[in-house]
């Protein structure tokens, strides 16, 4: 499994296309092929995976217990519109209408690194989110989040 690093714009065509940052391709190794997975974030934007980063977590979701009403409530809202993706000859992907329309993308987009997946955002919904977010919350989030779990 590989993480990704860096936050490259965007420009989505009219046929729902964008062209894959080089930045964030060679953090791709080529043996894993030119295959993604991408779905709906838990925010308003969509998350992209590569089949490698994919299969573990559609594996674990997969061993759920579906006779629980709370597994079923997550697998329809995480998996909802969850697609396979392959770059294209010239090295773009195809976003589909109806995730596209759940991100609010329409032409300027960010694509940006989140750990084992991309995020891929509206370009005036990220800047928002970080207006909206002072150093102060952020420094308090880190401090929460960041806290070394006993064993």
């Amino acid at each position: 499994m590989i993480g990704f690093l860096g936050e490259y714009e965007v420009t989505i065509d009219a046929k729902g296309r964008f062209l894959l940052p080089a930045g964030f391709k060679k953090q791709v190794p080529e043996e894993w092929g030119n295959q993604f997975v991408i779905s709906r974030g838990i925010e308003p934007c969509l998350t992209l995976y590569p089949m490698k980063n994919w299969e573990p977590i559609f594996a674990e979701i997969s061993q759920l217990n579906d006779f629980d009403p709370k597994v079923r409530q997550f697998q329809r809202y995480f998996l909802n519109g969850a697609t396979t993706v392959e770059l294209d000859t010239a090295g773009r992907l195809l976003l589909p209408q109806n995730l596209k329309e759940y991100a609010g993308l329409e032409k300027d987009a960010v694509l940006v690194s989140a750990v084992k997946k991309i995020e891929i955002w509206d370009k005036r919904r990220y800047q928002q989110f970080f207006e909206n977010f002072s150093p102060d919350a952020f420094s308090q989030l880190a401090g929460e989040v960041m806290v070394k779990k006993e064993s």
